[in-house]
């Protein structure tokens, strides 16, 4: 990459953050009544719609806020510095006081009011509906405490950690909006925990040292598991494999690919082989990567679809006993495209160039950039931020994604990813 090239892609991935997503959310997303922030915005991001705080949103906010905090000074100055930490800092303190379902009883609310009181969610007894709720409360609370130093934040991350390890050896967990029966492993459960555990064993070199050793042992056992029985012999991520022996299957649930999923943990799996070492990992992280692109990739319409089959295309296959799953009736809504997708596509694909050195990678991100500033970004000048979803052929979707938010997270995280890659090559 040219210095010019460079430059370029720096001064507008720059101008995407600030004048286009954070725009948007700064200062509208913070709750200064009752603390946490709020994003049930309509997906035109033109009303707010309701006060309901996801737990799951709560945590991304958080982890955005700090990230941010600890962005080069060549991007946002000390003052603006120190109101993201500010920012993090009152979302943190918001989680720690209302996102447990009881005093010491580390599993995470689903949902809350404004005033962070527990909410159920219509049809659903229980309160801690999502272990994936708990994973980014961890995520954000380590961050924060990673920027900010703060121990106690930190040892509440860590309880709340210890608590989703142990669910998942147990089996003791759930994963509202997806739910799974027990006969099946989701690959998000294992890509999920990588992620968590290294954000708190970032925070752990900092303020807990005897404890990383046990976090790395931890996040080479997530992404072992994924490598050696999510991928199977043409370097495809099945998304769902049987619990029993880690078995694929021959039903359309087992013979699907998530190519978002994919590669996000591409990404999740290469920060993983450095935090424990293991550079051997590299080479077939980026033929599973390359597949994913390959097979995920709309030949018709452009872009990444939401779902496609492990060969490429429509997801088919026998529906005998999976058809009354919940994950095998999403795969109806196989050709949409989704923001969050493709925000990560972009930084996956630029990391993988940079990595390898793999020309295939520079072209899908060219590919993928094209795609996506042609797409998402929204119309509006009042708003500027991304649509969340679109049709297969690229045209406005106004529905729910997963939870009924309006969500950066992932935009935000990518686009500071990116830059600090740029900043670093």
């Amino acid at each position: 990459m040219t210095v010019l090239e460079k430059r370029k892609l720096t001064g507008f991935f720059e101008n995407e953050l600030r004048n286009q997503i954070l725009s948007f959310w700064m200062p509208r997303c913070e709750d200064k009544e009752y603390g946490g922030f709020l994003n049930c915005f309509d997906n035109k991001g033109e009303k707010l719609v309701s006060y309901d705080k996801y737990t799951w949103s709560q945590g991304r906010f958080v982890w955005m806020f700090a990230k941010l905090a600890e962005t080069p000074a060549v991007l946002f100055s000390k003052a603006e510095r120190a109101e993201f930490l500010r920012l993090a800092g009152q979302g943190a303190d918001f989680m720690v006081n209302h996102c447990l379902i009881g005093e010491n009883d580390y599993r995470c609310v689903f949902l809350m009011n404004r005033d962070g009181s527990p909410k159920q969610v219509e049809g659903w007894d229980e309160l801690d509906m999502s272990i994936y709720a708990d994973c980014f409360a961890v995520i954000g609370l380590a961050r924060y405490a990673l920027v900010s130093g703060d121990i106690e934040k930190y040892r509440f991350a860590k309880r709340l950690h210890a608590s989703c390890v142990e669910r998942i050896r147990n089996y003791t967990f759930k994963t509202l909006p997806y739910p799974l029966s027990q006969k099946y492993r989701a690959h998000g459960i294992p890509m999920i925990m990588s992620n968590t555990t290294k954000e708190l064993c970032l925070a752990a070199d900092k303020l807990d040292r005897e404890y990383t050793a046990y976090l790395r042992g931890l996040v080479r056992g997530y992404t072992e598991d994924i490598l050696e029985h999510f991928v199977d012999e043409n370097d495809v991520m099945h998304e769902v494999i049987l619990k029993e022996d880690n078995a694929f299957f021959p039903q359309l649930l087992g013979q699907h690919m998530n190519p978002g999923h994919t590669i996000e943990d591409a990404w999740f799996m290469l920060e993983a082989a450095e935090l424990c070492g293991e550079n051997a990992w590299e080479e077939k992280i980026f033929r599973v990567t390359e597949k994913a692109f390959e097979n995920g990739w709309d030949k018709k319409y452009g872009g990444i679809l939401h779902f496609c089959g492990i060969n490429g295309g429509e997801p088919v296959g026998d529906m005998s006993g999976v058809e009354e799953e919940t994950m095998t009736k999403q795969l109806s809504d196989w050709g949409s495209k989704l923001w969050w997708v493709h925000s990560e596509a972009l930084y996956t694909s630029l990391l993988c160039y940079c990595r390898s050195g793999k020309e295939i990678f520079r072209e899908w991100f060219e590919r993928v950039f094209d795609y996506t500033f042609d797409t998402f970004p929204g119309q509006d000048p009042e708003v500027r931020e991304w649509i969340q979803i679109r049709t297969r052929e690229g045209a406005p979707q106004d529905k729910v994604v997963a939870l009924p938010v309006k969500d950066p997270f992932h935009i935000t995280r990518n686009l500071i990813l990116i830059l600090e890659l740029l900043h670093n090559i």
